[in-house]
């Protein structure tokens, strides 16, 4: 089977491989860790069930997170559990069935305001910190400005081509960013019911000031089913803006490099702005999200079609947290240094609050 550069194909020599070799050897690659992660959500499902009030997929991130720094994932499973941010992706797209297209058109100029306004806080209070606090590196501010902001990881990845961040700088942004992911995934719902809000509220909040997609669903869902598909909309809402936030970095470093010479001024020039680029990290899944928003409000779409990819996207959920929580591990959160985390704590506490006031004022409790 290719492997993606054309070696191995035998191709080159005239030799034809067979479809169902190809899928054959897919399968024995994949097949044992996805089997594994139906383990994982099987148990988990019984343990919520035997635990009251615990939400199935904080259950599956759990165990996922014990087997990996215990017993370890074996090599033979390593491929199959990789799979599970596919497994989130087409979770969230199935979701969209469930969603109110008349709901969502009702709330989009509060949920747009409230979107908008914390981006756009939030950039400027990492920048900000990065700058005047905590004295780190400009290129390692702005990558955890924009996995706070946008989208995660995947956020801080995006702007790195621009910006001129090298693997250093990204991999302790990357590390800082789901260090906070796996605390704030047990760390939201547990606040849900001390902050008094109503679950849509509820959702709303986390999907504003979590970073990644994957821990906001989650912790949405660990409160209920209509907080978890407000929190995913929420934060569906926030991915859209990473376009504009690769553009607005490209241009801020482009800007600074201007008076630079030599090696400096080529790598700006390289890393300029790039449709192709961009399109490469968006987070396509999104538009297949609001693609079945749009199929699942006509009469296409029958109650029970409906019922079926609910079952759909609540199993895909439990594969995708329990591939989340097998791909912790602590050795990995341990190289964070304790700069980024304290400037991201910093600015999470201060987002939190400043949203928690603008939901309360926008959407009430």
């Amino acid at each position: 089977m290719s492997d993606g550069d054309g070696r191995g194909t035998g191709v080159e020599n005239g030799d034809e491989e067979s479809p169902d070799r190809s899928l054959g050897a897919i399968g024995r690659e994949y097949a044992p860790g996805i089997g594994f992660l139906v383990v994982l959500a099987l148990a988990a499902r019984l343990g919520s069930e035997a635990v009251p009030h615990a939400s199935a997929l904080v259950v599956a991130v759990a165990l996922g997170i014990v087997v990996a720094n215990t017993v370890g994932v074996p090599d033979v499973l390593a491929a199959g559990a990789r799979t599970h941010k596919l497994w989130l992706e087409a979770g969230i797209v199935l979701m969209g069935a469930r969603v109110s297209l008349s709901t969502l058109l009702d709330a989009g100029p509060q949920l747009a305001v409230l979107v908008v306004g914390v981006v756009l806080a939030t950039v400027l209070l990492v920048e900000a910190l990065s700058a005047f606090v905590f004295d780190v590196q400009s290129e390692l501010g702005s990558l955890l400005a924009a996995g706070a902001s946008v989208c995660g990881v995947s956020a801080a990845v995006g702007v790195a081509g621009s910006i001129r961040a090298d693997e250093e700088q990204l991999a302790y942004a990357a590390g800082t960013i789901l260090l906070f992911d796996v605390v704030t995934l047990f760390v939201y719902p547990a606040l849900a019911g001390p902050l008094g809000l109503s679950d849509r509220a509820f959702g709303v909040w986390a999907g504003l000031t979590m970073f990644s997609t994957g821990p906001v669903t989650a912790a949405g869902f660990a409160v209920s089913d209509l907080a978890g598909r407000w929190a995913t909309v929420t934060k569906l809402t926030r991915n859209l803006l990473l376009g504009v936030l690769v553009g607005a970095y490209s241009i801020r470093y482009a800007n600074a490099a201007d008076g630079d010479d030599g090696d400096d001024a080529d790598r700006s020039r390289a890393n300029a702005f790039s449709v192709r680029e961009l399109w490469r990290t968006f987070p396509k899944f999104v538009l297949g999200f609001f693609a079945v928003v749009l199929l699942a409000s006509t009469p296409l779409v029958s109650d029970a079609a409906r019922a079926q990819l609910t079952h759909g996207y609540r199993w895909s959920f439990l594969l995708a947290f329990a591939g989340l929580g097998l791909s912790v591990e602590f050795d990995d959160l341990r190289s964070t240094g304790l700069t980024p985390i304290a400037l991201l704590l910093t600015a999470l506490v201060t987002t939190c609050v400043v949203a928690l006031f603008a939901v309360r004022a926008l959407l009430g409790t």
